[in-house]
């Protein structure tokens, strides 16, 4: 079926969605790539089309309108596609859906009649280009190509020949698009409407899926087709280091030193030169972190490590340096912050959404370690390990690794040939966990079964475990500690303290096993306590950003940017909705981490200055500003909440912009619009809505009692 007419069957309610349909959630940058799509004449999926005379409930008919009508065709996939086309094509919401239900419209979309270029409007770039037209206005017949070009070309007549023919020609192809078939697959009419939601939930979970790391590669592979390559050339060169590292770690890293950001999708439509030149500094990176981490760290290689997202933000920071960090005490730093991370297991519940905050929180910070650590206290309530943290833990817990790092750092040997553990050499030489009271001798001697978890977990516990080499664990077999212990002690004198081993003779008898795990478990946490404490003299101090650094960076989790506060420099006029956009970011930024909002900026970090509004005000100055701005808060989100902003005024390139740093509430805040209260908060680098059971839900899990 041609787009055109399936557009205008949309229209006159002969296609219709179904309410259990989700809503428009595409972004702004997804309906410019369906354009760019059809525009490149690339496939772009088809539709599925359920017709029925017995439909379920639709968006856009109230019971009555509903049953008054005969067969109806329902839109059980391509709802987001068909919504974008509509507005394009139409220059107004499909039937379904009303103005203040589209959260991101697509209808200032721009398109260039020389290049053949989709953008958004950006006055800076299209204010003095007569190229560029409006993607509706096209659809709607109000764009005369050839006029266009007329105006533009030079007194030359072959010039103007060519260029009206050019222009036509783009312009042509355009409108073309409304031509193109959309194919369609259908739903037999008999389906009832269970037959038709469980075709709609196999359309949208049917298949294996690519991941998201598997996605961004074939995206960056498109642009730089020798990304795998070099990508697997380093993961070698690291690995002989004992740094085992894969693909999606390294699209990570790369996504991160790019674009600031975790999240994947970011590094989708990111140009080979840049690729090319990121890569270089996430080598050098992950080439100095990997030499620094054995001799300052006592991190020889991944295997001492749970997790390979504590790199990330790692890698991030000694990009953003330069290539290194800048003195002993940062390091001491970063290691304190690596070392939380890790043993608090800060990645091991959404390591996604957690990777993308952090990341963000390098971008905006100097040294951000301890605006790190806050989110892991936060999360786990504190860093100091408490004894209780140990018991019944496992070695597969991050607890066990650093007790390993804590004992190198001491200068562990191995008990039977004095060989130090900081590095071990060849296999017969690799550390092992060794039980220092042997497993057998607990089952057959100590009382505890095999067959009961809880005596497995005591049994197995941190606290019964030591670092040797494999030959020294064979050596010494079952044989009790309190045989072999004395030896060591005579041997190596400070063998014993290093692993954390009590010195009480008597809890080396198998009778007092559990005092022994209850004494060790207190040595391990002091232990992991007094290096933690020891790393960190004095806060290192942080230096807040610059506005000329802050436009350098992109839109995040805690930066917005607005282009206006109230002047609308596409219709010409104030505009209401622009208010209520800041006010959203605000509230949005209350309900998150905080952040900062710049106005008079556009989208990709050109300053526009706020003088537009300023003409709009009684006041026409920065006080007058800022008192509206004041007024909006306090109107939109209640007086309350004014102590969390601070308004600042700079001027960049001659053009004043408004700063607006926010801080997180101790509360939920709610922007109220008539009798309406409205929940936001910050996801990525958007603003979103979530209806009162998903704001509960949130709210539950973002302030705690």
């Amino acid at each position: 079926m041609k787009i055109r007419t399936l557009i205008d069957r949309i229209q006159t309610k002969d296609i219709v969605l179904p309410e259990f349909q989700r809503e428009y959630v595409w972004r702004l940058d997804q309906a410019k790539e369906l354009m760019v799509s059809l525009f490149k004449e690339y496939p772009i999926g088809s539709i599925l089309i359920w017709e029925t005379q017995t439909p379920p409930d639709l968006k856009g008919f109230d019971a009555a309108g509903q049953k008054q009508r005969g067969t109806y065709q329902v839109i059980l996939d391509g709802q987001q596609r068909l919504t974008a086309l509509y507005m394009l094509l139409k220059d107004n919401p499909p039937p379904f859906y009303k103005e203040k239900e589209i959260e991101n419209d697509p209808r200032q979309l721009y398109f260039n009649l020389r290049t053949g270029e989709f953008r958004y409007y950006q006055v800076t770039r299209m204010e003095l280009d007569k190229a560029w037209v409006s993607v509706k206005d096209v659809f709607l017949g109000k764009v005369d190509a050839a006029g266009i070009a007329m105006e533009m070309a030079p007194d030359s007549t072959e010039e103007i020949k060519r260029l009206v023919s050019a222009f036509s020609k783009t312009h042509q192809r355009l409108l073309n698009i409304a031509e193109r078939d959309f194919p369609d697959l259908g739903v037999p009419s008999t389906a009832s409407v269970d037959d038709a939601i469980d075709v709609f939930d196999r359309v949208n979970s049917q298949g294996t899926k690519l991941t998201e790391a598997e996605l961004a590669l074939a995206h960056i592979s498109g642009r730089w087709t020798t990304a795998r390559r070099e990508m697997k050339k380093l993961i070698e060169q690291l690995s002989d280091k004992g740094f085992i590292f894969n693909l999606g770690f390294m699209v990570r890293c790369l996504t991160a030193v790019i674009h600031w950001r975790g999240e994947l999708s970011k590094i989708h439509n990111t140009d080979k030169e840049t690729l090319t030149v990121g890569w270089e500094k996430v080598t050098a990176a992950l080439e100095y972190l990997t030499d620094l981490l054995p001799t300052q760290a006592y991190i020889n290689g991944t295997d001492d490590l749970n997790t390979l997202f504590v790199f990330i933000p790692l890698v991030a920071v000694i990009v953003k340096q330069g290539g290194a960090f800048r003195n002993e005490d940062e390091i001491k730093h970063a290691l304190h912050w690596f070392y939380a991370a890790h043993m608090w297991a800060r990645y091991s519940s959404s390591p996604n959404e957690k990777t993308d905050h952090d990341i963000v929180v390098v971008a905006n910070n100097e040294y951000p370690y301890e605006e790190l650590e806050k989110q892991i206290i936060e999360q786990r309530g504190r860093i100091k390990v408490e004894p209780g943290d140990l018991e019944g833990r496992s070695i597969q817990q991050p607890f066990y690794r650093m007790a390993h790092v804590v004992a190198k750092q001491r200068g562990a040997v191995d008990w039977f040939n004095g060989l130090p553990l900081a590095r071990s050499v060849g296999r017969s030489y690799a550390v092992h966990s060794h039980h220092i009271f042997p497993v057998s001798r607990l089952y057959d001697d100590g009382g505890y079964n095999g067959n009961n978890h809880l005596h497995v977990k005591i049994v197995n516990e941190i606290a019964n475990r030591a670092f040797l080499t494999e030959r020294t664990n064979r050596e010494i077999s079952n044989r009790l500690p309190k045989n072999y212990l004395p030896q060591v002690g005579k041997r190596y004198p400070n063998a014993l303290w290093a692993q954390f081993i009590p010195d009480s003779p008597r809890l080396w008898r198998i009778k007092n096993y559990e005092r022994f795990l209850q004494a060790r478990r207190e040595l391990i946490a002091q232990a992991i306590n007094d290096y933690m404490e020891n790393l960190i003299t004095e806060p290192l101090k942080s230096v807040k950003p610059t506005l000329a650094e802050l436009l350098e960076r992109s839109e995040g989790l805690t930066l917005e940017f607005k282009s206006s506060l109230r002047y609308d420099l596409y219709l010409k006029t104030v505009n209401p909705k622009l208010e209520w956009a800041v006010i959203k970011t605000i509230s949005g930024f209350m309900n998150s981490e905080g952040g900062t909002l710049l106005i008079g900026v556009e989208d990709a970090g050109e300053p526009l200055g706020i003088e537009a509004d300023l003409q709009t005000l009684g006041k026409r100055n920065q006080d007058g500003f800022e008192l509206k701005l004041t007024e909006l808060i306090a109107n939109y989100l209640g007086e309350n909440v004014l102590p969390y902003c601070k308004v600042s005024f700079e001027k960049i390139e001659g053009k004043t912009i408004c700063q607006v740093e926010i801080n997180g509430s101790p509360a939920p805040v709610y922007a109220t619009d008539g009798d309406r209260k409205n929940f936001y908060y910050r996801a990525g680098n958007s603003t979103r809505p979530l209806d009162m059971d998903e704001a509960h839900q949130y709210i539950a899990q973002h302030w705690t009692s």
